[in-house]
């Protein structure tokens, strides 16, 4: 059974890759600081496998802990990045800590990683890189632009660190995937988005005004140039975008893989933040408080990915629609609320 690193494999994306990755017939190890989701997580997905799986409670930036973890676990055939800090306003308000713990983590794991010659890596990177684009859909061919915050640009500048090593005649293989909105929870209901304190995002932010955690959706902006003024985005399930990582894991270990490679994950169809709520009423039928606020800072007005790469290259095509997606993190909420009585 080949062993994969996964960091940051408790939080939101990385906890539905860790299950995903044990079903391919992997054994994932996680690495994560517990700074932005709980612990819990770890028991969902041992409630999902039917048995726990191995967690080193560490902090990326600190190369010496890393080392000991590569030094433990033998064997170590692939690493899937995930480890990072991903709230695009607050890296607005704190751009320090944002290029500190993105940045620096990536540059001490390529470190370790070569120590140990573990050079197999796949990156969660973002569409942020893309800044606001001229032309939609996106393509991989599209040009990355100056980043609209400081979250999006310390994935711009992660993915120039990565092209740089490919460039320098490293051995090390690299796959970045370039996502767009994941939401959404496991169908069991056992893990999903478990933010600290207020959340970020739209979705879970939806779910607790729906169940009453929050008083009321601030959406922000309706005067962009879309159909109904909010912007849009390419909201993909996060069990979909799992998959995504451990085909592209697949790819880089049976050596089809060039040095670097790009690939936007996403559906293919952007949906405006209105049209996403509605859809969540229609999934569920809770009706939403939701009000219209101002502009947010570093919020791009629409974007949404061509797939056609993903889907030619990976064989990777997302299969849950938008209401089973806002389904699927509704059941999650509720499971929350029942696990906490």
């Amino acid at each position: 059974m080949k062993k994969i690193l996964v960091t940051g494999g408790a939080g939101y994306i990385g906890s539905h890759t860790v299950v995903e990755l044990v079903e391919a017939g992997y054994e994932p190890v996680i690495i994560d600081n517990f700074s932005n989701t709980e612990e819990r997580s770890l028991q969902g997905i041992a409630d999902i496998l039917g048995g726990d799986v191995t967690c080193h409670r560490i902090d990326c930036t600190d190369t010496a802990a890393l080392r000991e973890v590569f030094e433990k676990e033998t064997d170590i055939e692939g690493v899937i990045h995930f480890a990072a800090f991903k709230a695009v306003g607050e890296s607005v308000d704190e751009p320090l800590k944002y290029y500190h713990n993105n940045v620096g983590s990536l540059v001490a794991l390529l470190q370790v990683m070569k120590e140990f010659n573990v050079n197999k890596l796949v990156f969660s990177s973002s569409c942020t890189v893309y800044g606001i684009p001229a032309e939609l859909p996106v393509t991989e061919q599209t040009p990355v632009q100056k980043a609209n915050s400081p979250y999006g640009n310390t994935k711009k500048i992660c993915e120039e660190i990565l092209t740089d090593l490919a460039t320098s005649g490293s051995d090390m293989y690299t796959t970045a995937l370039r996502y767009f909105n994941p939401i959404g929870a496991h169908p069991s209901a056992k893990i999903g988005e478990l933010p600290l304190g207020v959340p970020n995002n739209l979705v879970p932010f939806i779910t607790q005004t729906a169940a009453g955690i929050r008083e009321q959706l601030t959406i922000f902006g309706n005067d962009y140039d879309t159909p109904d003024g909010t912007c849009i985005r390419d909201y993909v399930h996060v069990v979909d975008l799992a998959k995504a990582h451990v085909v592209a894991i697949e790819r880089l270990l049976s050596g089809k893989a060039g040095n670097i490679e790009f690939f936007n994950v996403g559906t293919g169809t952007g949906n405006t933040v209105l049209e996403a709520v509605q859809a969540f009423e229609r999934a569920t039928g809770e009706k939403l408080n939701y009000k219209i606020g101002p502009r947010r800072p570093g919020d791009v007005p629409k974007i949404f990915a061509d797939v056609t790469k993903a889907t030619e290259e990976l064989g990777f095509k997302t299969t849950t629609t938008l209401e089973e997606a806002m389904k699927s993190a509704w059941d999650w909420q509720m499971h929350l609320k029942e696990t906490a009585k």
